[in-house]
This record gives C-alpha cells, sequence and structure tokens, in this order.
C-alpha cells in the first residue's frame, strides 16, 4: 500500500502540484519582463536596407550555472503549458526542479547551431511528459527578456544514451559546422526509466522582439 501510495504521489499528484507551481513561475516572470519592457522601451534602430534580418537576431551570452533565462512554451502541450529554463543540466538544482535545463556549450536561442535542453517525463512535474504528441510543424517557442524565438518541430527518434551526437552544432552530423539554427529536447524513454532517450527535433523559424507582443506562434498550435 505504501508503494502505492509513493508511486501514485510522483505519478499524478506530485507532478500536477510541479506543474502548478511551475507554470505560475514562468508566469510571474513573463509579465516581469513585460512590465519591464513598458518601463524602459528599447530605442528604435533604423535597419540598413542591405541588412540580412537573421543577422539582427538577438543572442544571450554565456550564463552563470542554474541561472534562469528563458521560459519555454509549446502550444501543442496547453495553453497554460510554460517552464523556466535555467543554465545546465544538473539534476539537484535545475531538473529535479522542475526546469528545462539548457545543455553547456550548445546554442543558446536564435544563435547558428544547435540550441539543445533536457528535462523530466516523470517526477519534478514532467515538463516533457507529452513529448511524444508533438506534431510536425508545431510551434516550440522560446521566450527570453529580449523576446520570443519561434522553432518548428520536425522529427522525433529514439537513441541510447550514450549517442550524444544529438547535441552536435547540426545534431548527429559530426564534423559538420553549424549552418542553420537547430534545436534538440531530450528526456527519458519510456517514460519511467532511462534505458533510452527520446529525441525531439526543430528548427528555426523567426523571431519577434518583446516589444512586439506575443507572436502568433504561440496561439496557431492546436492544444495536445
Amino acid at each position: 500500500v505504501v508503494t502505492l501510495l509513493y508511486v501514485s504521489w510522483h505519478t499524478w499528484i506530485g507532478d500536477a502540484i510541479v506543474q502548478s507551481e511551475q507554470h505560475a513561475a514562468a508566469q510571474a516572470l513573463a509579465d516581469e519582463w513585460a512590465n519591464e519592457a513598458e518601463e524602459t522601451p528599447p530605442t528604435p534602430v533604423e535597419p540598413s536596407p542591405d541588412a540580412d534580418p537573421v543577422d539582427a537576431i538577438p543572442v544571450l551570452g554565456e550564463q552563470d550555472h542554474a541561472a534562469v533565462f528563458g521560459i519555454m512554451k509549446v502550444p501543442r502541450f496547453g495553453a497554460d503549458w510554460q517552464f523556466k529554463i535555467a543554465s545546465g543540466i544538473s539534476r539537484p538544482v535545475i531538473l529535479d526542479r522542475g526546469e528545462v535545463g539548457h545543455y553547456p556549450d550548445t546554442a543558446m536561442p536564435g544563435a547558428v547551431g544547435n540550441a539543445a535542453f533536457a528535462a523530466h517525463r516523470w517526477t519534478s512535474g514532467a515538463p516533457f511528459d507529452p513529448i511524444d504528441r508533438l506534431v510536425i510543424g508545431d510551434a516550440i517557442v522560446i521566450q527570453t527578456k529580449a523576446g520570443w524565438y519561434t522553432y518548428r518541430f520536425r522529427s522525433l527518434e529514439y537513441v541510447q544514451d550514450t549517442q550524444i551526437q544529438v547535441l552536435l552544432p547540426v545534431p548527429n552530423q559530426e564534423g559538420v559546422s553549424a549552418n542553420g539554427r537547430y534545436l534538440t529536447l531530450t528526456s527519458c524513454a519510456p517514460k519511467l526509466n532511462s534505458l533510452e532517450r527520446i529525441i525531439a527535433y526543430a528548427v528555426f523559424e523567426d523571431f519577434t522582439p518583446t516589444a512586439d507582443g506575443p507572436p502568433a506562434s504561440l496561439t496557431d498550435g492546436v492544444a495536445a
């Protein structure tokens, strides 16, 4: 009975509580950034007519370990689904707290290369529990103080936990220099253990500055 109660807590009750707390914390952070943007709006800069719009994408610099720098939102997972993103993938101070971790030495959101993230599928709020329900074209949106980076889901695969090639600048392409902007999500598979890893890949679509308001990609998806 005790074992069943423990499993039930971690599978349903505990996850639901942590999810609710994380959703609220992410929303509070988003509101804080919105208020800051209203108080100190950025000075408009007239772009050069010859400039490539992609070159104007702001990219955050290196972050301290466990520093929260973003919020991940996936419309497919529901309108309220949002989790804070922290630098690093340490279990005690990031993943086990229900946050999404950003792999060190991978690209930051919007940068050329592979922005890679990890989160739990079971316990600690299970942020990536619904990862296997992504549909091609689904938006995966990263919000920072600068704005929103929209990526579009392309494919899913299962790999051994030793196949770290998924984190390369061009996923699974050894010795190839990055020639695009990619996003990779990683988590455990099957859900209740860590025998393998489930990997979701996405490609960059566009960047929306904070001053322009939330992008259409946050509302044009469908809920799971």
